[in-house]
């Protein structure tokens, strides 16, 4: 396989956060942003930009892991609403934003992208938030 034809992660996307881990499509990352409980959901597939990319079979695929991750926020936040999103205006590889909201968060009722300034998160708030995130996932 040449290089051209292995998955490498857009190193803005890792710059966003800590990776969480993998699932058998994605790759999953925690946003590195107090003010949101935010994860990135990345498919570890060559050259794709929009859903539609994605083979069929590989498009299922993501639905479902789109709601287990969707339901691992909501259980790790226990957030009033979800929010799910592919834009890739400024990152174009194939990414899918799932942030759990709050009414009354900074950015409530808008979204989230481009509102105010990013707030790290503490280590310790970090990390729950990843074991968290991990434990509703089964990821070791």
């Amino acid at each position: 396989m040449s290089q051209h034809h292995v998955f490498r992660l857009d190193p803005r996307l890792e710059a966003d956060g800590p990776s969480v881990g993998d699932l058998p499509l994605c790759h999953v990352r925690l946003v590195d942003d107090a003010r949101f409980f935010w994860v990135v959901l990345v498919p570890r597939r060559v050259d794709m930009v929009e859903i539609i990319d994605l083979p069929f079979a590989d498009r299922l695929h993501l639905i479902e892991e789109i709601a287990v991750v969707s339901a691992a926020v909501k259980t790790a936040s226990d957030c009033a609403k979800l929010n799910v999103a592919t834009l890739g205006n400024v990152v174009p590889q194939l990414h899918l934003h799932v942030v759990g909201r709050n009414p009354g968060d900074v950015a409530w009722p808008g979204p989230v992208f481009g509102v105010g300034t990013r707030e790290p998160l503490s280590s310790s708030a970090r990390d729950e938030r990843l074991a968290a995130l991990r434990t509703c996932l089964a990821i070791l």
